[in-house]
């Protein structure tokens, strides 16, 4: 029987900002092409070659065209560029950034606000648009998860953090941006809460009074072998005092924090080990992390 080939009417996960990026390196291109044709080719070729600034913007707009290594990926909707390819044109732009703000800001001061306007108006507005440009380069690259909080499919995004929990074989996998920090035993993960965000709390338990401070330590049995049981040391709270929810930050203008742990009775010497760290910015982040605490408090 004949097969039908599967067409995608919808491009994969990624390749937006793939073509984003791709399109700023050609801008980038096109104008400094258009500003040597109207220079001696051989002078500007002799000054490229003499000037560190130009091999660094060669160098940056090559990675930024070509992308070496980058692919769009359904899995890593986030991250179609692999991590050093990221890092590395988050520096150039961040370079580029400045370089371009520094210039800027000493044209201003040797020739003045009108004579700047009129620059800006006879170079059709690219005194303003290359930093753009280059910030824009900077925000597409900057930190993030491999994916979107999908509390159905076990997926959880927490700053730069993603979760990934699979329910049948009860492991979790932690990912910082694109690169893997390991596979874990989801009953010795536990969330510790910081700075001031109320955690979510383990089913059956009573809700903790809002002006008061709650630590719930697990009750540990020895049983008749003198074997800790997984489950004893499996569940960790803190949960400090939160300001009310509409504010969503910690007192004193900090950013509530929360910490991943990994309690696993069986590695000796590498109990109580934390996996991540991290700010809770945004509500989306909050909401991740107290699904992630319950989550993780059902799974026994």
């Amino acid at each position: 029987m004949a097969r039908t080939k599967e067409t995608r009417a919808n491009a994969a996960p990624g390749a937006g900002t793939l073509f984003a990026l791709r399109a700023i390196g050609l801008v980038i291109l096109a104008r400094w092409l258009f500003s040597m044709a109207q220079m001696d080719i051989f002078a500007a070729l002799s000054g490229m070659a003499s000037s560190p600034w130009a091999c660094i913007n060669l160098v940056f707009l090559f990675l930024l065209i070509f992308l070496p290594g980058a692919r769009a990926q359904a899995e890593r909707p986030f991250h179609p560029l692999p991590q050093w390819l990221r890092q590395a044109l988050r520096f150039f732009a961040l370079l580029g950034f400045v370089f371009a703000l520094w210039s800027i800001g000493a044209f201003v001061l040797a020739a003045g606000w009108r004579r700047t306007l009129n620059t800006v108006a006879a170079t059709n507005g690219w005194l303003v648009a290359a930093p753009a440009l280059y910030a824009a380069v900077l925000w597409i690259c900057r930190p993030r998860p491999l994916w979107r909080t999908n509390i159905a499919a076990r997926r959880f995004a927490i700053g730069r953090y993603a979760v990934a929990l699979d329910v049948v074989t009860r492991t979790v996998i932690v990912w910082a941006e694109s690169r893997k920090l390991g596979q874990y035993d989801a009953r010795e993960l536990s969330v510790r809460w910081l700075a001031g965000v109320t955690g979510g709390v383990s089913a059956g338990s009573a809700a903790a009074p809002a002006d008061a401070a709650v630590s719930s330590e697990p009750s540990i049995s020895i049983e008749a072998d003198g074997a800790v049981p997984a489950a004893a040391l499996r569940r960790e709270s803190v949960v400090t005092p939160a300001t009310p929810a509409r504010s969503g930050t910690a007192r004193w203008g900090r950013r509530p924090k929360i910490e991943l742990l990994w309690n696993s009775p069986a590695a000796a010497g590498h109990n109580r080990q934390r996996v991540f760290r991290t700010p809770l910015a945004t509500e989306g982040d909050r909401t991740a992390a107290r699904a992630l605490d319950t989550t993780l408090s059902q799974t026994v």
